[in-house]
């Protein structure tokens, strides 16, 4: 099974966990909202799990245009 992080805007791979067992505990997801989870979290046919985050480059677009988090995409 593996873990794939990717941000929700660009869709670059930010990181992946390879692991048989993993603790969703120790990865935090027991403090997401339904809503949130249902949002962030994507399980693959073929077993693997896509956690949606946001990367820094566009964390930073959003502090210096607020205004994009009324758009669907703010990427062109």
């Amino acid at each position: 099974m593996a873990i794939l992080y990717k941000c929700r805007h660009c869709k670059q791979l930010l990181g992946t966990i390879k692991q048989d067992i993993v603790d969703t505990r120790s990865l935090g997801w027991q403090t997401l909202s339904n809503e949130d989870r249902k949002e962030m979290i994507q399980y693959g046919a073929n077993g693997e799990i896509e956690m949606y985050v946001i990367c820094e480059d566009c964390q930073e677009t959003l502090e210096h245009n607020p205004h994009y988090h009324a758009l669907d995409s703010f990427l062109q």
